[in-house]
């Protein structure tokens, strides 16, 4: 009796008494997974290969179907992530690293039929920076009624080289490629795990955000039914080039890793060592840009003539895109974290002329004409205030609220809604940082369910926010409307409306809509007429 006793007391705290329930298992057809169930009510599954490892004659190539076994697969742990700029390798950072997770109610089944969120990282498309997210909050957050998935795509040079060679011989924007293959998947397996795979909704943050963007028009805009919502957070649009004006890329990685002999340099370069190549890895200024400080974003999609057809901006002006409903926003501090501590206004030129080195001398003064010198901020130069607005605006801001203009006029005034994020963290403003890029990750997926996101502040001063933007984004999963299951003390978030368009500012205890700035629309008209020297 003692001893019955003693198990029992275990129940309430670990969930189940041991060997009491079996690990759930899936069988996927091409593999048997075996997953975690934790004491949350939830299933994991981690670490499933979506795609077949891409190595040797597989680098540079779209993603391949994954190869069959019948032994079962140990789905308890992560994957590595894929390698990216400037990082080495690890167990945890891999050029093997094409795998899927999957959080979802231990109750679901086959026929549960739930919504399903998929969340695409972002890391500016150098890197895997938001992986591994854990999904187990939302789910609960949920009341058990959604399914949560993420999952790593190459990235830097291995994602996103660019030659005619790779053309012929090879796959473009494989990193989109991966992403794709993640989607199909999603398509092909997610009722095994209690998903509607006719009720996806997908969510990118930064260029992950940008990545919706691609599927959007990918294909001239072909709706292959993959999702039926998207929510963009901090959207960004960086340049795109033609293979032509990327091949200095593919050029210079061939040198640096003992490929340069033609016409062997492919084959060459997907035999090479990774570690070698990895020492290529790196950005460098881009042909008539500056040096100093270096362009932020070096390897990038481009434009393929297939899945990516033309610039952005044309695509959602002209179409035909995947018109669904959007939830679109971004920080109030956009570019504080990404650009130099800017001492002079020549800094600002010398910024923008290394990232679009095209900018003509009268578009750079443009630049600096919307955006003078502003008031100062703590440990920071006198023009860091205005350089960081200025990138912010022309990187993420502008690009989200014309998603948003655009799905209004085209799909329905009443199907788009957007936010500026707008929690301060003390600490943050006081190192003049303000509420910068993404910085709202771990209020939506729960403080400590984030990764290493920020989680300043969300602990104390602003722990009610919280459950605020949780419920919202779990409504819009739901629902495809953040309103329908909002938190009892958060206002009607209403959508963009026609014309200028209103937003919903959130911040602690003070969420509320507002119009979009007449300023801020002038300053983006701007950057929009700038978008042709930008996007060469």
């Amino acid at each position: 009796m003692i001893g019955l006793l003693f198990l029992l007391l275990l129940v309430p705290r670990y969930g189940a008494v041991p060997g009491a329930r079996p690990l759930p298992v899936v069988d996927l057809g091409y593999a048997r997974y075996k997953g975690n169930r934790v004491a949350a009510g939830v299933d994991e599954y981690l670490g499933m290969r979506y795609a077949a490892p891409p190595l040797g004659d597989l680098r540079f190539r779209g993603p391949r179907e994954p190869s069959s076994t019948s032994a079962l697969q140990d789905a308890s742990q992560f994957g590595p992530i894929c390698v990216g700029v400037g990082q080495s390798l690890s167990r945890y950072v891999s050029e093997d690293c094409l795998f899927i997770n999957i959080f979802t109610p231990s109750h679901a089944t086959a026929l549960s039929k739930l919504p399903v969120w998929v969340h695409i990282q972002g890391g500016g498309y150098a890197t895997n920076a938001n992986a591994n997210f854990n999904g187990t909050n939302v789910v609960q957050r949920a009341g058990y009624d959604i399914v949560f998935v993420n999952f790593n795509y190459r990235v830097g040079a291995l994602g996103f080289l660019a030659s005619e060679q790779i053309r012929r011989d090879g796959d473009l924007n494989v990193g989109l490629l991966d992403q794709r293959k993640a989607l199909l998947w999603v398509q092909e397996n997610i009722e095994q795990f209690g998903g509607n795979r006719e009720h996806v909704v997908i969510h990118g943050d930064s260029s992950g955000s940008g990545s919706i963007a691609h599927h959007m028009t990918a294909y001239g805009g072909r709706n292959d039914g993959l999702f039926v919502g998207a929510i963009h957070e901090s959207t960004f649009w960086p340049t795109l080039r033609t293979v032509t004006e990327m091949e200095f890329q593919f050029d210079r990685i061939a040198l640096a890793t003992g490929c340069s002999a033609i016409p062997f340099q492919l084959s060459c370069l997907r035999r090479v060592d990774i570690n070698r190549l990895q020492a290529a890895n790196t950005p460098s200024p881009f042909p008539g840009g500056s040096a100093h400080p270096p362009p932020r974003r070096y390897f990038l999609p481009v434009i393929d003539h297939d899945m990516i057809r033309g610039q952005l901006y044309d695509h959602f002006d002209q179409g035909p895109i995947v018109e669904v409903p959007l939830l679109v926003g971004d920080d109030t501090n956009e570019g504080s974290i990404f650009v130099s501590n800017a001492s002079t206004a020549e800094d600002i030129s010398l910024f923008f002329k290394a990232n679009y080195p095209n900018l003509l001398p009268d578009s750079i003064n443009k630049i600096h004409h919307t955006y003078p010198r502003l008031p100062p901020l703590p440990n920071h130069g006198p023009y860091f205030p205005s350089l960081s607005a200025a990138y912010g605006d022309a990187a993420f801001t502008c690009q989200g609220n014309h998603i948003s203009s655009t799905l209004a006029s085209r799909f329905s005034p009443r199907k788009a809604w957007n936010y500026r994020y707008n929690v301060q963290a003390p600490e943050l403003v006081n190192q003049g940082l303000g509420v910068p890029h993404v910085f709202e990750l771990s209020a939506i997926f729960g403080v400590g369910f984030a990764g290493d996101s920020e989680t300043t502040g969300y602990t104390d001063i602003n722990e009610d926010i919280v459950p605020v933007v949780m419920d919202y984004w779990v409504s819009f999963i739901k629902t495809l409307d953040p309103n329908s299951g909002r938190d009892n003390q958060a206002p009607v978030w209403e959508p963009w409306g026609p014309g200028l368009g209103q937003r919903l500012k959130i911040q602690t205890n003070a969420t509320e809509m507002e119009t979009v700035p007449s300023s801020l629309a002038a300053h983006c008209s701007m950057w929009k007429s700038l978008a042709n020297e930008m996007d060469v």
